[in-house]
C-alpha cells in the first residue's frame, strides 16, 4: 500500500440558534443566525492506495467491521446496511474510481458518544469527503460547496431534513456565526484562544441517545402548519442568538449563563421531546453543585449538555456528575488552524 492520507475533523457544540440552521425554517423568521464551536472530539478518515488491484476495502473500528470488495462497483451494489454510509458518500466519485484502476483502503472513527448531539455524523461525512477529495486530487474551493454537498449526502442517508450547522466548524474549526438569509449562508469564524470559553466549559454526556433529525422534523411540521406557539419559540430563539452573538463579540461573558437559560426556556416551547428525566435531572444536580446554567446539545432529549461552570466550581460540579453516573468528557473549543479552510 502506498500514498496514505490522514484527516480529522472536529466535532461542535452549539450556542445558540440551532434548530433555525434548518430550511424552510429560517424563512419564517425573516432569516436567523446560529452560533457553534468546534470541539476536540474528533473525526478522522485514512485513505490508502492497493496497488496493483482493484480491491475495496472499508474499514470501521467503532462498528468493529471490515468489508472487502473486488472492485468498487461490487461495493455500491451490497445490500449491507451497514454500508450505506459509505456508499452514499462514494457514490458521489463514482466517476473517479473505476478511473484510477487501483484500489483503495477507507478507514474511519469517531471519538463522539452516539446520539451525542455533537454532530458527529456530519463531522465524519466531512472527514470523508475531505479525505476523499485529497486522495482524487480533487480541489477544495469553497467551504459552502463542500457543506452544501455534505448537508445532502446526510439528508440521503438519513432520510429527514437536515440543517447545516453541523458541517461549518467541522471544516473551519474555532467559534462560528452562520447568518441564514434568503440569498445564502454567511459564515463568520473567530479564535476562541484569549477566552474564558475554556475555562468555563464543561461538557456532559446523559448516557441517553438522542435523535436530532425526529426532534427537528416535528418542529418543521408544527411550523409548517402554522402552529403559533412554535412560531413563537422560534423567534425568541433568533434574538437571544443575536443576543449572544453580541455578547461574545463584546466579551460580555457574565451575560452567557442567562442567555443559557432563556435558549432552554424558548427550545421547551418548541417541543418537550428536547428535554428529558436524564437532561433534567443533571440541570438540577449541576445547578446545586454550583453551575450557572446548562444547555442543550443538539434537538435535545438526551445526547450531550453543555454546562457553564464557574473555575472555582469545577471540580464539585463534575464530583456531582460522577456521583449520579454522568460521564463528564475532556472536551474544550478548538481555534482554526492556519491550513484549515
Amino acid at each position: 500500500m502506498s500514498k496514505l492520507i490522514r484527516v480529522q475533523s472536529p466535532t461542535r457544540v452549539d450556542l445558540a440558534g440551532g434548530t433555525l440552521d434548518m430550511w424552510p425554517l429560517y424563512t419564517f423568521t425573516g432569516g436567523a443566525l446560529t452560533i457553534n464551536v468546534a470541539i476536540d472530539i474528533w473525526t478522522s478518515a485514512e485513505i490508502s492506495e492497493i496497488k496493483d488491484s482493484t480491491e475495496v476495502v472499508i474499514e470501521s473500528p467503532d462498528l468493529g467491521k471490515k468489508w472487502k470488495f473486488l472492485r468498487f462497483d461490487d461495493l455500491l451494489k451490497s445490500d449491507d446496511s451497514g454500508l450505506h454510509f459509505y456508499q452514499c458518500i462514494l457514490l458521489q466519485f463514482a466517476d473517479y474510481f473505476p478511473k484510477r484502476g487501483t484500489g483503495f483502503h477507507l478507514k474511519t472513527s469517531s471519538q463522539s458518544p452516539i446520539g451525542g448531539g455533537l454532530g458527529g455524523s456530519s463531522s465524519l461525512t466531512i472527514s470523508c469527503l475531505k479525505v476523499l477529495h485529497s486522495f482524487l486530487e480533487i480541489p477544495i474551493t469553497d467551504v459552502h460547496r463542500l457543506v452544501h454537498l455534505a448537508h445532502n449526502i446526510e439528508a440521503e442517508m438519513l432520510r429527514t431534513p437536515t440543517g447545516t450547522q453541523d458541517y461549518y466548524p467541522a471544516v473551519s474549526s474555532g467559534l462560528n456565526f452562520l447568518t441564514y438569509d434568503y440569498n445564502q449562508i454567511h459564515q463568520q469564524v473567530q479564535s476562541v484562544d484569549k477566552t474564558p470559553l475554556a475555562e468555563n466549559f464543561l461538557l456532559v454526556y446523559t448516557g441517553r441517545s438522542h435523535h436530532s433529525g425526529l426532534n427537528n422534523f416535528e418542529v418543521l411540521k408544527a411550523a409548517v402548519s402554522g402552529d403559533q406557539k412554535v412560531l413563537s419559540a422560534l423567534r425568541q430563539i433568533k434574538d437571544i442568538a443575536l443576543k449572544m452573538q453580541t455578547a461574545l463579540q463584546k466579551e460580555q461573558w457574565s451575560e452567557l449563563p442567562g442567555l443559557f437559560r432563556q435558549e432552554y426556556a424558548a427550545r421547551l416551547q418548541l417541543t418537550p421531546a428536547f428535554t428529558s428525566p436524564e437532561i433534567e435531572k443533571l440541570e438540577q444536580i449541576c445547578l446545586a453543585a454550583g453551575a450557572l446554567a446548562v444547555k442543550i446539545c443538539g434537538a435535545g432529549g438526551g445526547g450531550c449538555v453543555l454546562v457553564w461552570v464557574p473555575p472555582d466550581r469545577r471540580n464539585e460540579v463534575i464530583a456531582a456528575c460522577r456521583k449520579e453516573k454522568f460521564q463528564c468528557l475532556p472536551a474544550k473549543p478548538v481555534s482554526p488552524l492556519k491550513s484549515e479552510m
